[in-house]
Parts: structure tokens; C-alpha cells; sequence
């Protein structure tokens, strides 16, 4: 392999076209060489982002052997079928994220994967940004005292839901699959595993979920308050109370959306600190995992981390499905 690592994109998506491929692009030991598609599309979006080849079919794209990984942005639906297709091309993946809509999915990525010597990781970008690594560094200092509760929301105001594929149950549609998954996630990147959940959902009448809250419990007594919403104003946040003292993370998801951009706050008797810390998590997403194809490394973010967030999301579904709380 060349000391970069050559991508093709299977679909053209807005969430690639618009920030993860020219993220790809940006990055310093990446090129995009290919973009597939079921449809003329393709062609517009290559040349808008000048890509050099396009296929018409996703399955000639992972023929390619000048390609040595994939990025799916495809529908939630179908990220299983071609992670599995992919590995049998022997091609290296990033999924968008959630990877499966079920642990049992993506244990069966895994295994496709590991068969194959694959190299895998789920498309949660706002891990590589430093804020997190910053709001760690401050907990570890002692500055809020011991956690004892984390509140995180993502929520947006959907335009018209009823030409929205997230609102449509059978291409794994809700809010809790589409942005409520970041919640989960953040707890377990602060809190560790949790024992179990309570939640409840709004569903419209095709049992798509537009609003969820809940309630994760961890170690310690410590709790994780979540909600997600297709029908709220728009927030992506977090907050971490500890005994002496609490941290806000405005923008904790998407801080590129705004024009502030990633910031951490700190409250304590003492007063405010405030640091500043602006980085481009989708270039850094980018490199990642593209060292680890050159290196031949895990990522930092892996697919075991990955089955352990869905077995999360499976019980929140199941806990809001059956008012009931559910042991993970």
C-alpha cells in the first residue's frame, strides 16, 4: 500500500458530500479516488468534489483494486449488508454511525471483519475532537470533585419529516438511532458500561421514535439523564455535575455548526473558567483511522466499542417500547 490510503465512497449522500469527503480530502495521508452510485448522481457529485472515477453500482467500486477502503454513508438499513460486502472485497471501512441497528449486527461486522482482516471503525467524529480530552483532563484533576450525574441532549427541528428518511421505520428511522446514539455514546466515553436503563419515547404513527428521554444508571449511583428529539430546537450538549462543581460542553456533538465552535465551561464556588478549543474533528476522524490501515492498528474507537454502544441503544429501545426498565 502507498503511504496514503485510497478511498472510494459508496453513495452520495449529504452527510459525505458535505462534510466527511472533503474531511477525507483535507486529511494528510488520504486521497478520494472513486465515488459509486445507483444513478446519474454520481456523476454531478465526483465532479463538484472532483473525484476521478465513478461506477454506477456500488459493486464495481469495491472491484476496484485501486481502492484500499470505503466510507458508507449509505441508509441505516443498509450499513450491515455492505460492511459485509466490503470485508468479503477485502476493502478497509468507515460506517457511518449507528453501524447496525442491533448488536447482534454488528457482532456479525465483526466477525465479517476480522475473517476478512479488516480494518473497521463506526463514524462517531466527535470523539477526535480535543474538548473531550480537555473536559477528562479536568475531571481527572478533581475540579467538579466526584461525578455524580451527566446530562447530554441532541435534538433538531426535522423539515419536512414526510420526505425524511429518518422518518421511515424500515430504513431504521428515529431519533434515537440518528442522534440520540451520541448520548449514549458520550456517557460511555465519561461514565463507563451502565447497569441499566429506564426510557420513553413520543412515536408517530409508524412507531419511527421523535422524542426520547431517559435515564442510564453506572457504578457508584452515578446517572446518565439523556434526551433526543426530531421535534426540539436545535442542541448538541453535555453536562458533567460532580460535588464541587460542574462542566458544560455547549456544543459538544457538532461544534463546526457553529460559529463559537468547540468550548468548555467550568462552574465552581471559585467562579468560571473557560477554555477555547477549536479543532477539525472530521479531518481528525479522517487520519485516524487511515494510520491505522497504513499501520495496521485498532482504532482508538473500535467496532467492540462500537457492539457495546448498541447493546446500550437495543435496551433503550426496548425499555421505551415496554415502559419498563431493562439490565444491559
Amino acid at each position: 500500500m502507498s503511504q496514503k490510503v485510497r478511498w472510494g465512497i459508496l453513495s452520495t449522500a449529504n452527510i459525505g458530500r458535505k462534510l466527511v469527503i472533503p474531511a477525507i480530502q483535507r486529511a494528510n495521508n488520504t486521497e478520494v479516488v472513486a465515488m459509486a452510485s445507483r444513478g446519474e448522481q454520481v456523476y454531478e457529485a465526483a465532479k463538484e468534489l472532483q473525484i476521478p472515477k465513478t461506477y454506477t453500482s456500488y459493486e464495481e467500486l469495491l472491484l476496484d483494486p485501486e481502492i484500499d477502503a470505503v466510507y458508507i454513508p449509505l441508509p441505516n438499513h443498509l450499513h450491515k449488508e455492505w460492511v459485509l460486502k466490503a470485508a468479503a472485497s477485502k476493502k478497509h471501512i468507515l460506517v457511518e454511525k449507528p453501524a447496525g441497528l442491533t448488536a447482534a449486527e454488528v457482532k456479525e461486522m465483526q466477525k465479517a471483519c476480522a475473517d476478512n482482516g479488516v480494518i473497521i471503525m463506526e463514524a462517531f467524529m466527535y470523539r477526535f475532537h480535543q474538548q473531550h480530552e480537555a473536559v477528562q483532563k479536568w475531571i481527572d484533576e478533581g475540579k467538579i470533585g466526584d461525578v455524580q450525574m451527566m446530562r447530554a441532549s441532541f435534538s433538531f427541528q426535522m423539515r419536512d419529516p414526510e420526505n425524511n428518511i429518518r422518518m421511515k421505520p424500515e430504513f431504521g428511522g428515529g431519533a434515537m438511532y440518528d442522534v440520540g446514539c451520541y448520548t449514549i455514546n458520550s456517557f460511555r466515553y465519561f461514565l463507563g458500561e451502565p447497569t441499566s436503563v429506564v426510557a420513553e419515547a413520543v412515536f408517530n404513527e409508524n412507531g419511527v421514535d421523535l422524542t426520547a428521554h431517559g435515564i442510564l444508571q453506572f457504578s457508584s449511583n452515578v446517572k446518565g439523564v439523556f434526551d433526543t428529539s426530531f421535534t426540539m430546537s436545535g442542541r448538541n450538549e453535555y453536562e458533567i455535575i460532580g460535588t464541587e462543581g460542574r462542566i458544560h460542553v455547549p456544543y459538544a456533538y457538532r461544534p463546526d455548526a457553529y460559529p463559537e465552535g468547540g468550548s468548555i465551561h467550568l462552574y465552581t464556588d471559585e467562579g468560571q473558567e473557560t477554555q477555547q478549543i477549536d479543532h477539525d474533528q472530521y479531518r481528525a476522524q479522517a487520519e485516524h483511522i487511515s494510520k491505522c490501515i497504513l499501520d495496521g492498528t485498532t482504532p482508538i474507537y473500535s467496532l467492540e466499542n462500537t457492539y457495546l454502544n448498541m447493546k446500550v441503544i437495543d435496551a433503550v429501545y426496548e425499555s421505551m417500547r415496554k415502559g419498563v426498565r431493562v439490565t444491559i
